[in-house]
């Protein structure tokens, strides 16, 4: 398999598929998931001709399970160790909820030279929590429920989730896929869970906002109008108006979980930015 170590001896797990002279696509993926999360945009970008490459968050898939570094400063210098690795050039960086928040950090410290285009999904930024200057946040509850499912029983609130909010699959009309249920089972339980912990502060409490304002590259903002984990009035919205450059789409009634249960349309959509 292929590793990289960071410069703190973390060994990096990541995939790197395509012609090494095709332009670079590199997916950030979600809590508390793994590069798997991004099987449907893997392959249909590298049957369009591009090299695709995905890692697994430090903690989680097959990445070493350390036990600190938890954080989004680590989790963009674990992407740039990466990069730097393979020396990606004129890359379009994908990030989604979390994953978003990492390639947002990525982009704006580490990818000057680098970047060609940023694609956020369902992300986080610019914060999640509620505080006295994002009063539209959610309630620092909310998070404190993650980590008590996570501490009680880990097992059944990996199935709990994907079940319910994450793809929709709570609302009335939508049938459930089993197979999509289990897949984010199978990832999340391969993490280690102190990881998976300590990244509930990172993708809550993280403010991006003066990342956003550093950005300058032409950057595509998607989300669903029934995402239920990152709603869209406190993150998409607000992070298009703080970037310099952004396209905002928003999904009418599409979950969370949009990459997965909707990937037709949007990997055509991202296609279609990268092309453009």
């Amino acid at each position: 398999m292929n590793y990289v170590t960071t410069q703190d001896g973390v060994d990096i797990f990541y995939k790197d598929w395509g012609p090494k002279t095709a332009q670079p696509i590199m997916f950030h993926h979600g809590w508390p998931l793994s590069a798997d999360d991004w099987d449907s945009q893997m392959m249909f970008f590298l049957l369009q001709g591009f090299r695709v490459v995905a890692h697994d968050r430090r903690g989680h898939g097959r990445s070493s399970q350390v036990d600190g570094g938890h954080d989004m400063d680590h989790y963009a210098a674990d992407a740039a160790a990466v990069a730097a690795h393979l020396d990606l050039r004129n890359a379009v960086h994908v990030g989604h909820s979390t994953g978003g928040g990492e390639a947002t950090r990525y982009v704006a410290r580490h990818g000057k030279g680098r970047v060609a285009k940023l694609v956020l999904i369902g992300a986080v930024p610019p914060v999640m929590v509620k505080t006295a200057a994002n009063p539209g946040g959610l309630p620092i509850a909310v998070f404190d429920d993650f980590r008590t499912g996570l501490t009680t029983d880990r097992a059944q609130y990996y199935l709990d989730i994907p079940s319910g909010p994450f793809y929709g699959f709570n609302r009335a009309g939508v049938a459930t896929i089993p197979g999509v249920v289990q897949n984010w089972w199978r990832q999340a339980m391969m993490g280690a869970i102190k990881a998976q912990y300590d990244g509930v502060k990172a993708f809550s409490e993280t403010d991006f906002t003066e990342d956003l304002k550093r950005i300058d590259v032409p950057t595509l903002v998607l989300h669903g109008s029934d995402d239920q984990v990152v709603p869209v009035d406190d993150s998409a919205r607000l992070s298009a108006k703080l970037l310099k450059n952004s396209t905002l789409h928003v999904y009418d009634g599409l979950p969370h979980g949009m990459i997965t249960t909707h990937a037709d349309q949007i990997n055509r959509d991202i296609l279609s930015f990268v092309r453009r």
